[in-house]
């Protein structure tokens, strides 16, 4: 017989479950940090109490593709994300991991963008995912291990291929990291670290992820001209280890390549047929990284994010800057190193057609750094929600949903999360299907999504009405907990 009182009861919304069945009119309750009863509770009562008549309960939305390794400590309420529904986001992306690093050691761009040296340096995975449990982040973390910052600690030197030794090193790192309870590796052979490893490399150094069947999750060599080989290495590499593949934030990049998602798509969906692939993306035709000099990330509109030597220069145009200081935008740029920048290299049409593919993921790969981030730091899960969904028409609601739910904790394996049913981990967002949007833009990138009424982590209520509850309820997904 199941208990009538609880927790927390969600009472009159209407329930988009995370695996893309209709929606249906049900309250939701929590006892102890799961959902404890779906349906019509009417003789049940809770120690606190939601209205969300009129209102959308889904699934917590989970960030597939983040770099949220050091702010999960030094940003730990995570505003950015609990505001816009976001109960659990995936770190340690585009080879690029918290852990492990040595003491004192100096880190190369991209890592450094990342590194707060006032949490510490953690030596092992081990050390980052229990100072993670100790001081715990107001979501849920899954992280990977990093190759780029694998190669940053076992070589002297990065623009070079790796020697068995080395590789051995990175070896022994990657299945320490495994027995800790990393969900998988992540590469960024884009990024200057990892330029020179060889696929015969990332092989090696990726055995560990054979047994456990971890994920192999790839900022890929290129999105342009040569995406295509790119893709090739990418489910080769799968293939090698016999394990998943994530491509993350699929894309197509500069004026010469649009459109040409019609033809990587239907190639990701053919070599689906015999191996497990995954993508994700964001809905922006900009990205966002470090401040690059090379002439390809310069061919269109560029806006600083950050920059270390030049904080004014936040929130500027690169070409502006350049003009203002009387020199070429390389050399504006160099001069702006080290930092950040939104680079506008991509199609609608594009973003459009890899969104509505039917095994697109959601990622926001925001950047917390600095007060001029990408705006989909703060907006990418209401943007997905209210423009593509509601007013583009480009898939129905229950599928957005999906897209941010169910459909991502199936392919990383994050057991009982992603879908609303009884002795589900009870992590829930409430909405206003009619009015949420994002409201973050490239001019106030850091304004909170609208139309987010309730954010509930493990059963603690996170945000409200507009405003964050100050709970640290977040728990660390293991790859021990994910494959279950």
């Amino acid at each position: 017989m199941t208990p009538t009182h609880h927790d927390l009861l969600i009472r009159g919304g209407t329930v988009i479950d995370g695996t893309r069945a209709p929606r249906f009119d049900a309250d939701v309750a929590v006892r102890d940090g799961r959902i404890s009863a779906i349906g019509r509770l009417g003789g049940h009562g809770a120690d606190t109490v939601i209205e969300a008549h009129g209102r959308i309960v889904a699934p917590g939305f989970i960030d597939s593709h983040t770099h949220d390794d050091q702010a999960l400590l030094s940003q730990a309420t995570l505003p950015f994300k609990v505001s816009q529904g976001v109960t659990t986001v995936v770190a340690g992306n585009c080879g690029i991991s918290a852990a492990p690093l040595r003491p004192g050691m100096e880190l190369p761009m991209p890592l450094s963008l990342l590194d707060s040296p006032d949490e510490g340096r953690f030596t092992t995975f081990r050390a980052y995912l229990d100072a993670l449990r100790a001081r715990p982040a107001s979501v849920n973390v899954a992280a990977m291990v990093g190759h780029s910052t694998l190669r940053a600690v076992t070589m002297a030197s990065l623009d070079r291929e790796a020697t068995p030794d080395e590789i051995a090193a990175m070896q022994a790192l990657v299945e320490e990291a495994m027995q800790a309870g990393a969900i998988g590796l992540s590469t960024g052979t884009f990024y200057p670290p990892a330029v020179k490893a060889t696929t015969e490399e990332i092989i090696a150094v990726g055995q560990p992820l054979r047994a456990r069947q971890a994920l192999y999750v790839t900022h890929m060599r290129d999105e342009a001209d040569r995406v295509m080989e790119a893709l090739d290495e990418t489910f080769r590499i799968g293939r090698e280890l016999g394990v998943p593949v994530v491509v993350s934030h699929h894309k197509v990049q500069n004026t010469q390549n649009f459109g040409r998602s019609q033809v990587t798509l239907p190639h990701i969906r053919e070599a689906m047929k015999t191996q497990r692939i995954c993508l994700d993306c964001y809905p922006y035709t900009a990205g966002s990284t470090m401040i690059r000099t090379d002439r390809g990330m310069l061919g269109g509109r560029v806006l600083i994010a950050a920059s270390q030597p030049h904080p004014e220069c936040a929130g500027r145009d690169l070409a502006d800057i350049a003009r203002e200081w009387g020199v070429e935008p390389d050399e504006a740029a160099r001069r702006l190193q080290p930092g950040s920048a939104i680079y506008f290299l991509m199609d609608e049409g594009d973003v459009q057609r890899i969104l509505a593919f039917d095994d697109t993921m959601i990622g926001s790969d925001g950047i917390p750094v600095g007060e001029s981030p990408h705006p989909r730091l703060w907006g990418t899960f209401p943007r997905v929600l209210g423009h593509y969904s509601r007013d583009v028409g480009l898939f129905p609601l229950e599928t957005a949903v999906w897209k941010m739910t169910g459909l991502t904790a199936r392919n990383f394996g994050l057991h009982q999360r992603g879908t609303l049913a009884p002795g589900h981990h009870a992590d829930i967002v409430v909405f206003d299907a009619a009015t949420v949007r994002d409201a973050a833009t490239y001019e106030t990138p850091t304004r909170p999504a609208e139309g987010i009424d309730a954010v509930i982590v493990n059963g603690a209520v996170t945000w409200r009405q507009g405003a964050h509850t100050g709970a640290r309820n977040g728990q660390v997904i293991t790859r021990t907990e994910s494959s279950r």
